[in-house]
């Protein structure tokens, strides 16, 4: 799938303006025990004609006891670190406390009916859970469908996503525990929030992931299924995704294929249907490259094909009649917004919405209004017009802002914005005057980012390109290379890195720290030309992006070397391991999550063979070349003056096998020049989705300490 989280800064809810503690000095660092030992079993492999060295493939074997052990060992040791820091103790006391204070919110939101369903986060809990509201309005008339805390008081269990029946009646949850991801289908009603009888196991995988639609009278539902045992070898148990039928009140062993024989090994399906259409759509992705194609089931009780993966036809949305609205890039890079009416002789699209000026990203529907959600280089544009595109109109927007979510419904449209500055807020969308209204789904946060300053310039990468950066810090800083610094980046997948607010900055920001977020190729910020300007065999674009990135705040003082840290997640974290072992002399300090680095054996992983359509591929020859040019586990030098790293892996993480981080602490630590740590910590849960509000507490708690004390946050 989609399949890198794009780090923990992303959807973590906790402020502080206290989050250090404010002393003369953090004090020395603390003792650093040895490394555990790491032996050397040399393995070698040739690929067309080039013998590449593994020293440490025994560490990809995750069920021996040995690597159990060395992971424990590892972990142990950062640990150990981590928890005599100065000012540690007080830290994660405060975050555990400033996390209960966030007020709650709502996420996810789908409107069936006029009701709203959400997933509330709510800090008392360890998870988020399903509610239903009568109205945005009305926050009072909240009820509890399916509370994961109740099912499971541990925080172990996690809603991966839902769907409510078209009458609002029922509502399907894909539930999945430890943050595997790994997910059944159960069954709720809504009035009684009782779990119905029906099971349906294994909808839901990190390599697919999962989706489900309902009929339009509620009887039955298509979903996802995965191989059962028996059907195909054990090896393709997290391929072959095909959609089956399932009605309600009957066992699954009476479910039916549906749809799916077709499509390739690699496919992530995504359904959806809703109680004014006769239709419904399954959108396939070919991996995680950015290609889709498109199936209808009609009437007549069955699928038709409607778009092929290269007419460039992308996600869209299904009216509540018989027409898709989609946004199609063929000759038009910046997307345009097309329609296909479902009940035609014959389905191709036609144009509904020109090309406009910035990249259209997403579509929603309502019953007379389409909203078209544009990227402008990563801030966020709205528009809404008539559904046949006429009387098109801008819907203003806050500088510099974000649409997080479209909700529609029939009659209800709601948008989710928020800024570098603004937490999210709910807004209801007004077609007279095409305005948008707060809603009282929304909460003031303890503290206010009013005193920020956020600068958006451009650096210069190495071939040219000009690369957005977002600079944020308090109002008043002196630029004189003195500042402690994070620059995060992403950067593949076409996924686009949009202002939002950091919660946990807060307390950077107030001990003058400085934080960067870049707009780096491989993302959508500009479309998928920007995206594509970054994957397969031009990735080296994106390392080159961040690092000039990097650059331009040296020079510009907004830092120095001594004071940059550098972080990323999954994705990201190959770009950070690109850092480490191309750039090592950059930065003082890098974290890196849940990271790919070695490019040579990823697609041998379940997950990893979704992404070869983003990476490429070893058994293609110039695509190994690219792989191997940069491949972070293959470039560590011996005797190398490495920045201090903090490398982060998930047992259970089925996005990213933890056999990634392993490897490349046992390398970085044999051969790296003594001076600076080098940590390894390994949780129990997986990608990071799905953790425990206490690991998630843990793991924020783990990467802002590390920071500060290795930038000499408040050091005299």
């Amino acid at each position: 799938m989609l399949c890198f989280m794009r780090g923990f800064l992303i959807s973590m809810a906790f402020i502080s303006s206290m989050l250090f503690p404010q002393q003369s000095g953090w004090g020395s660092d603390p003792e650093l025990a040895l490394a555990p030992p790491t032996k050397e079993e040399s393995v070698t492999d040739d690929y067309f004609g080039t013998t590449v060295r593994d020293d440490y493939r025994w560490l990809e074997r995750l069920d021996d006891s040995k690597v159990k052990a060395w992971a424990a060992a590892q972990n142990t040791r950062a640990q150990s670190f981590l928890a005599a820091l100065p000012g540690r103790t007080q830290l994660a006391a405060q975050v555990k406390k400033l996390f209960s204070s966030t007020p709650p919110s709502f996420g996810d939101l789908k409107i069936v009916g006029g009701k709203i369903f959400a997933l509330k986060f709510d800090p008392a809990k360890q998870q988020k859970f399903l509610v239903l509201l009568d109205s945005p309005d009305n926050p009072g008339s909240e009820k509890s469908v399916c509370d994961p805390n109740a099912i499971d008081p541990s925080g172990a269990t996690a809603i991966d996503w839902f769907v409510p029946s078209p009458d609002g009646a029922f509502v399907a949850v894909c539930l999945s525990k430890n943050g595997t991801e790994d997910g059944d289908l159960y069954f709720f009603g809504v009035a009684t929030g009782k779990q119905l009888p029906d099971l349906i196991k294994h909808v839901q995988f990190p390599t697919g992931a999962g989706s489900a639609a309902w009929t339009k009278d509620g009887n039955g539902i298509f979903y996802t299924r995965y191989p059962r045992e028996g059907e195909r070898p054990a090896a393709d148990a997290h391929f072959f995704q095909q959609v089956y039928f399932h009605k309600i009140g009957a066992s699954e062993s009476e479910d039916v294929y549906s749809v799916g024989k077709e499509f390739p090994k690699i496919a992530e399906v995504k359904l959806q249907s809703n109680v004014d259409s006769d239709y419904v759509v399954a959108t396939v992705a070919n991996g995680d490259g950015g290609d889709f194609e498109h199936f209808v089931y009609g009437p007549d009780k069955r699928w038709r094909q409607i778009t092929k993966f290269e007419d460039q036809v992308k996600k869209g949305a299904l009216s509540f009649g018989p027409v898709l609205y989609a946004i199609s890039l063929d000759a038009a890079p910046h997307g345009k917004v097309v329609e296909f009416s479902l009940d035609a002789s014959e389905i191709k699209p036609e144009v509904v919405v020109a090309p406009m000026e910035g990249v259209v990203e997403e579509v929603a529907v309502s019953g007379d209004k389409i909203l078209i959600h544009t990227l402008e280089g990563g801030p966020s544009g709205l528009y809404a017009c008539a559904l046949d595109g006429s009387n098109l109109e801008t819907v203003p927007m806050p500088r510099i802002s974000n649409v997080a979510q479209l909700a529609a419904g029939k009659d209800l449209v709601l948008v989710r914005i928020g800024s570098y500055t603004e937490l999210p807020k709910w807004f209801k969308y007004e077609a007279k005057g095409s305005q948008l209204t707060a809603t009282e789904l929304n909460s003031e946060p303890p503290v206010n980012f009013a005193d920020l300053e956020v600068t958006r310039d451009f650096a210069v990468s190495k071939d040219g390109t000009r690369i957005p950066l977002n600079i944020l810090h308090k109002k008043g800083i002196a630029l004189d290379g003195s500042n402690p610094t994070i620059l995060y980046g992403y950067g593949g997948y076409g996924l686009s890195e949009a202002p939002r607010v950091r919660l946990p900055l807060r307390a950077w920001y107030d001990l003058g720290g400085i934080f960067v977020d870049t707009n780096l190729r491989g993302g959508g910020e500009y479309g998928e030309d920007w995206h594509k300007a970054g994957n397969l065999t031009k990735k080296q674009n994106v390392f080159d992006d961040f690092a000039a990135c990097a650059q331009y705040l040296i020079e510009h003082k907004y830092t120095s070397t001594s004071k940059l840290g550098m972080l990323g997640g999954s994705n990201g974290g190959l770009l950070m391991g690109a850092m480490i072992t191309q750039h090592p002399g950059l930065m003082k300090a890098v974290v890196s999550q849940v990271g790919i680095y070695d490019m040579l054996r990823v697609e041998l992983s379940p997950n990893g063979l979704f992404n070869t359509t983003e990476f490429g591929s070893v058994k293609d020859p110039d695509q190994f070349k690219a792989l191997y040019s940069y491949s972070p586990y293959h470039h560590v030098v011996k005797n190398t003056k490495y920045p201090a790293i903090l490398l982060t892996a998930g047992l259970n993480d089925g996005r990213v096998a933890p056999y990634n981080s392993f490897k490349f602490a046992a390398i970085l630590q044999a051969e790296a020049a003594p001076g600076n740590p080098i940590l390894l910590t390994v949780n129990s849960f997986g990608h990071g989705i799905g953790s425990s509000l206490d690991q998630q507490v843990a793991d924020i708690t783990d990467v802002l300490s590390f920071l500060a004390n290795e930038l000499g946050v408040n050091r005299n």
